[in-house]
């Protein structure tokens, strides 16, 4: 991938257009996380109900600890040995995440994208939104020729890069008492139990 095309998805992000780039999951379309604006657009366009959160996809541990509270004490060993990768980690906001990411709840959802590509806009951008690009309801676009005509015309860039896997990413919420599996992705439990004994698993949590 070109360093022109980075930046052209850099620019585009920052005036408040939507860039659709690859993760290690699925195409993402993203927006910049702060602008509400773009945000709308995005959950438009997607016909996406408002009240369905949209998780921050981060470069650093650090804008993790920004945009949550009450953070577990092996929060750090579990972003160092999983992170980027396809691991969803859901914590209890911080007053500085957007309200409008994330109406009504008290949580927030934090993804670290592994591809170079990716992760090379959001350090340059900072904290972005990035839900699978397709329409809700529909499947998510695993090849870029999955990416529907409806979405491409709405958004300034698309970026391909089709290394990716096409399997979800695995979903942790630690934001109560024990932690919880909410959806079984990429990573097992006994994978997460094997680096980071420290995690203590309701009994409703998916095996």
């Amino acid at each position: 991938m070109s360093t022109l095309k980075i930046n052209q998805a850099v620019s585009a992000l920052k005036n408040g257009e939507l860039v659709i780039l690859p993760t290690e999951t699925v195409y993402g379309i993203f927006a910049v996380a702060n602008n509400q604006d773009a945000v709308e657009k995005l959950y438009k366009i997607k016909g996406r109900p408002k009240d369905k959160a949209l998780n921050l996809n981060v470069s650093t541990y650090e804008e993790i600890l920004k945009y949550s509270i009450n953070q577990p004490s092996y929060l750090k060993k579990l972003v160092d040995t999983f992170l980027p990768g396809a691991l969803t980690i859901i914590l209890q906001a911080s007053s500085q995440v957007p309200s409008w990411i994330h109406e009504g709840k008290t949580t927030v959802g934090f993804r670290m994208p592994a591809m170079k590509i990716t992760q090379g806009v959001i350090v340059q951008t900072g904290t972005l939104v990035g839900p699978s690009a397709n329409l809700t309801g529909q499947p998510s676009p695993i090849m870029f020729t999955d990416i529907s005509n409806e979405i491409l015309q709405e958004v300034s860039l698309a970026l391909q890069d089709d290394g990716v896997y096409g399997q979800d990413s695995t979903i942790i919420d630690l934001s109560g008492q024990e932690a919880q599996i909410l959806r079984q992705g990429q990573i097992t439990k006994e994978e997460l139990v094997k680096k980071v004994p420290e995690l203590n698993f309701g009994r409703d949590s998916i095996q």
